[in-house]
C-alpha cells in the first residue's frame, strides 16, 4: 500500500521515472518503465535487482549489447489481426530488422562461460517460453532485401511484370529522346532546353507557337503560358502500358504480402512475447545506465522490514551536485525491531527533510527493482506499506487547510499502520499553536508506536525529542551543526536530539540583539537552558570523538612500532648467530691450517737437521702467514663495523618545545620531530607515521653520545643492508581474500608501511568482490593515509572491483 496517491511526486520518483524513459531506446522500453511500480514480493524484488545488477556489469565490462532496430509493432499487429489484411512493405522491413535484433538479444542473454554455465543467470530467465520461428526470417528474406525493398524475384509473376515494365521504359525513353532531338533540329525548341517531368511522365517543353507541329498530350504549361509540356503521341501509348504494368505490379505485391501476413497471423501471440522481451531488455538497460550515473548498488536484501544503510545518497540531489562538481553528505541510518522510529531534530535548512525524503525515495526505488546509491554492504528490507506526510496539502475544493490535511493524513496512518509499515512525517504537529500541536503530535506518536511500525519523523518540538530513548522503539537523531562557522554539516547523528540553534543563526545574520534578548525572556530560561544543553551535548560528543580518534591512532602507531621493534630484534639476533657461526667456522679453518703449517715446518727443520738458512726461511714463511691472518681479520672488521643503536636522553632545558625539536612522549623511548604546533596540540613525525599529542605529554631529547664513538651514518650501513633485502623480497601484490576485516587491516598496515619505506610506486590489493565489506574497510583505511595519491579499482579485464590499485605520492 502506498499513501498518498501523489507519493511519487512528493518523493521525486516521478523525475526518476522520466530519467529512465529518456534513457530508453524505444517506445517498448518506455512502456515497461511506465509499468514500474511498488512491489512487495521478496523473490520478485530480488530477481528485478539481480537483472539490473547483471546488466550494470555488462555495461561496465564494455560488452556490446544489441541496440539498433528497436520497433514497436503494436499498431501493426492490431491492423493485421483481422482476415483479408496485409502488411505494407515498409512495415515488413521494420518487422524483419527488429526480429533480427530480438534474435541477437536472446542469444546474448543465453551466453555461457567456459564451463557451459550461463553468464547471466537472472537475464536468461527472461528468455524462457520465448520462441522465434526461423521460417519467419526465411520467408521475409525472400520478400524483402537488405535495403528494405521488395525483391524483384519475390514471385515468378512479379519478376515477369518487372522485366516487361523495364523493357517498355527503355523503349519509351529512346522514343522520346529521338523525338526531342528532331524537335531541336527543326528549331521547334530552344537548344538549351531539356526533357522534364510532369505528372510522373517525361515531356518535351515546346513554345506555344509550335504546338501544332507535335502530336501528343499536353500535361502542363509554364507560368507565363508561353511554353507547353507535351508527351508525344508515340510515347504516350507506351507509358500507358507501363502504367498498367505498375498496377499489375502492385496487385502482385499485395498478393505476396497477403500470403505472408496469413502465414504470420498465427504467430502473433508468440511475437508479442518476443517484443515484450525487447521492451523489458530496453527498460533494464535504462535502469542499469541510471544506476551507473548515480552510483546505484544492490544492497543485502532481507524479506523482513529493516533499514541499515551506509553512505546512502539522495539520487536527485547527488546528480544535481555532481553536475556542479559539489559533494553530497552521505546518510548513515539504522532502523530495526528495537529502534524502529527515529525523531530527527536540528536547525532549519540542516537537512532534516532531505534525510526523510532520501529514506522514502530509496526504499520506493528498491521495491521497484532499482539499484540504489548506497554501500553494497548495507542491509535493506521489504515493507508492505509506505506512507508519507510532507509538504502542503491544502485544498480549496475539499475545504482543507494545511493543518487539516496533516491531521487527515495522521488519521490514515493511525488506522492502517502495522509492523510492516514505513511512515515518513515531516514536521509532525506543525501548522497549529505550538503547545496544542506538540501535544497532539506526542499523542499521535505514542499511538503509532503501539502498532510497531518503522518511521522517520522530523520536528522542532522539545516534547517529541524527550520521547527518544525513553519510549521503547523510539530513538533520537540530530542533524549536526558547525557552531564555529554557523553552517549545517548535513550529517545525521543518532542517539541524541539536536538543537535548533535559532538564536545563534539569528545572531550570525545580524539580527538586533535587543530583540533576541527580549525573545529569550519570552521563551523562558528553561527553554533556553534546554537548547544550550543540547548544544553542549553536541560539542562534548564531537570533542570525545576527536580524542577517541587520536587515541586510536596513537595506540595503532605504538602497536606497529612494537611489532617492528620485535621483528628487528629478531632479525638482529638471527644475524648475530650467523656471524658467530661464520666466525667459529673461520677460526676452526685458520687453526687447522696453522697446525698443518707448524707440523710441516717442524718436520722440515728436522729433515734439514736444523740448518740455519732453511730454519730461517721456514720461520719467515710462518711469520708471513700470521700477518695474512691478522690482515684478513682487520679487513673483516672494517667490512663489519659494530652496529649503532641510537639512544636518547632528556634535555635539561626549561624552554618550551618548538617546531623542529626532537621529542618523545613521556614513558616512551622512540623519538620524533615536531612538524606543527596548533594550540595545545603538536603533530609529531615518527618516520613515515604522524600523530597528534598534547604538548604537556612531550619532552625534548637529544642523542646520547656512545662510548664506541659510532655515528648515525655508521648505523645506516646495517640499515641499508636490511632495506636492500626487503626491496628484493617485496611483492607489489598482496592477497587479502578469505581474511577477516581486523586481520586484513593489521597485515595491510605493515604492508603499506613497507611500501612507503621502500619508495614503491604502486601496489595492488586482492580482496575479491563478495559482499564488499572487506573492500570498503580497506578503502576507508587507505583514504586516511596522506602518502597515498589515488585509489581505484583494477581494469575489468584484470580483476575489476575485486582488486584495488594504490598509487603513492611523488613516485
Amino acid at each position: 500500500m502506498i499513501y498518498p496517491k501523489r507519493f511519487e511526486e512528493k518523493t521525486g520518483f516521478d523525475r526518476i521515472r522520466q530519467m529512465l524513459k529518456d534513457l530508453c531506446i524505444s517506445g517498448l522500453g518506455q512502456k515497461q518503465i511506465d509499468r514500474i511500480g511498488f512491489r512487495k514480493d521478496f523473490a520478485l524484488i530480488s530477481r528485478l535487482l539481480d537483472q539490473t545488477e547483471d546488466f550494470r556489469q555488462i555495461i561496465l565490462s564494455g560488452e556490446t549489447f544489441p541496440r539498433s532496430n528497436y520497433y514497436d509493432p503494436a499498431g501493426l499487429f492490431k491492423k493485421i489481426r483481422p482476415e483479408n489484411t496485409y502488411i505494407l512493405p515498409e512495415e515488413l522491413a521494420e518487422l524483419w530488422l527488429s526480429l533480427k535484433t530480438i534474435s541477437k538479444i536472446i542469444d546474448f542473454f543465453r551466453k555461457t562461460g567456459k564451463d557451459d554455465n550461463p553468464l547471466y543467470f537472472s537475464l536468461i530467465s527472461l528468455t524462457e517460453n520465448i520462441y522465434l520461428d526461423k521460417d519467419i526470417f526465411v520467408k521475409a528474406e525472400k520478400i524483402i532485401d537488405e535495403k528494405g525493398e521488395i525483391r524483384d524475384n519475390a514471385s515468378v509473376t512479379l519478376e515477369k511484370i518487372l522485366r516487361e515494365k523495364a523493357s517498355k521504359n527503355v523503349r519509351a525513353q529512346k522514343q522520346i529522346e529521338q523525338i526531342f532531338k528532331q524537335v531541336k533540329k527543326k528549331g521547334l525548341a530552344s537548344g538549351d532546353l531539356e526533357l522534364t517531368i510532369r505528372n510522373g511522365r517525361q515531356v518535351i517543353p515546346v513554345p506555344v507557337i509550335h504546338k501544332k507541329h507535335i502530336r501528343g498530350f499536353v500535361h502542363d504549361s509554364s507560368a507565363t503560358g508561353q511554353t507547353l509540356f507535351i508527351e508525344p503521341e508515340e510515347v504516350f501509348e507506351i507509358n500507358n502500358e507501363v502504367r498498367e504494368l505498375e498496377l499489375a505490379e502492385w496487385q502482385e505485391i499485395v498478393k505476396i504480402l497477403t500470403h505472408f501476413t496469413n502465414f504470420l497471423r498465427p504467430h502473433l501471440e508468440q511475437l508479442e512475447k518476443c517484443y515484450r522481451l525487447m521492451g523489458i531488455a530496453d527498460a533494464i538497460r535504462a535502469k542499469a545506465l541510471l544506476a551507473i550515473e548515480m552510483g546505484g548498488m544492490k544492497p543485502r536484501l532481507n524479506p523482513y522490514p529493516v533499514i541499515q544503510w551506509t553512505k546512502a545518497l539522495h539520487p536527485l540531489l547527488y546528480l544535481s551536485y555532481k553536475s556542479q562538481n559539489k559533494n553530497v553528505e552521505p546518510l548513515n541510518i539504522t532502523l530495526d525491531k528495537d529502534q524502529r522510529i527515529i525523531v530527527i531534530s536540528g536547525p532549519n535548512a540542516g537537512g532534516k527533510s532531505v534525510c526523510l525524503k532520501t529514506c522514502g525515495l530509496l526504499q520506493y526505488m528498491l521495491q521497484c527493482g532499482m539499484l540504489v546509491p548506497m554501500a553494497d554492504y548495507s542491509e535493506a528490507g521489504i515493507f508492505q506499506k509506505l506512507f508519507i506526510d510532507i509538504g502542503d496539502e491544502q485544498s480549496l475544493e475539499n475545504d482543507l487547510s494545511t493543518y487539516s490535511s496533516h491531521l487527515y493524513n495522521m488519521k490514515f496512518f493511525l488506522k492502517h499502520a502495522d509492523d510492516k509499515t514505513l511512515f515518513l512525517i515531516d514536521e509532525l504537529g506543525a501548522g497549529s499553536e505550538p503547545r496544542i500541536g506538540g501535544a497532539i503530535a506526542e499523542a499521535v506518536l505514542l499511538k503509532l508506536n503501539l502498532s510497531k511500525p518503522f518511521g522517520v519523523i522530523t520536528t522542532h518540538y522539545a516534547n517529541l525529542k524527550a520521547m527518544g530513548g525513553k519510549i521503547k522503539g523510539i530513538i533520537n537523531g540530530s542533524m549536526l551543526f558547525d557552531s564555529k562557522n554557523m553552517k549545517p554539516t548535513y550529517k545525521l547523528k543518532t542517539g541524541i536530539p539536536g538543537s535548533s540553534f535559532a538564536f545563534e543563526i539569528a545572531r550570525s545574520t545580524g539580527f538586533p540583539d535587543e530583540i533576541l534578548k527580549e525573545a529569550g525572556k519570552i521563551a523562558g530560561s528553561e527553554q533556553i537552558d534546554l537548547d544550550h544543553q543540547l548544544q553542549n551535548i553536541e560539542f562534548r560528543k564531537k570533542e570525545l570523538e576527536e580524542k577517541e580518534q587520536q587515541l586510536r591512532s596513537a595506540e595503532s602507531f605504538l602497536n606497529e612500532m612494537i611489532e617492528k621493534y620485535q621483528q628487528l630484534s629478531g632479525e638482529l639476533e638471527t644475524k648475530k648467530k650467523e656471524i658467530l657461526k661464520e666466525a667459529k667456522e673461520e677460526a676452526k679453518q685458520i687453526l687447522s691450517t696453522t697446525n698443518r703449517l707448524i707440523e710441516r715446518t717442524i718436520k722440515e727443520i728436522r729433515e734439514s737437521k736444523a740448518d740455519k738458512e732453511r730454519t730461517k726461511q721456514l720461520r719467515d714463511e710462518l711469520q708471513d702467514y700470521s700477518k695474512q691472518i691478522e690482515s684478513g681479520l682487520s679487513e673483516e672488521r672494517k667490512k663489519k663495523p659494530p652496529e649503532y643503536k641510537p639512544a636518547y636522553e632528556k634535555v635539561d632545558d626549561d624552554t618550551p618545545v618548538m617546531t623542529g625539536d626532537t621529542v618523545r612522549m613521556e614513558g616512551q623511548t622512540i623519538a620524533g620531530e615536531i612538524l606543527e604546533i596548533a594550540g595545545k596540540q603538536a603533530t609529531i613525525s615518527f618516520g613515515d607515521v604522524k600523530i597528534k599529542a598534547p604538548l604537556i605529554k612531550l619532552e625534548k631529547v637529544k642523542i646520547k653520545k656512545e662510548k664506541s664513538g659510532m655515528t648515525p651514518a655508521q648505523s645506516k650501513v646495517k640499515y641499508s643492508f636490511d632495506i636492500n633485502r626487503k626491496a628484493a623480497e617485496f611483492n607489489t601484490d598482496i592477497d587479502m581474500r578469505g581474511k577477516k576485516v581486523d586481520e586484513a587491516l593489521t597485515i595491510l598496515r605493515k604492508y603499506i608501511d613497507d611500501a612507503i619505506l621502500l619508495g614503491i610506486n604502486k601496489v595492488r590489493i586482492l580482496h575479491g568482490t563478495g559482499e564488499g565489506i572487506l573492500r570498503e574497510a580497506i578503502k576507508d583505511y587507505l583514504v586516511t593515509l596522506p602518502e597515498i595519491e589515488n585509489i581505484k579499482p583494477e581494469h575489468p579485464d584484470r580483476g575489476g572491483s575485486g582488486i584495488t590499485q594504490v598509487f603513492f605520492h611523488g613516485k
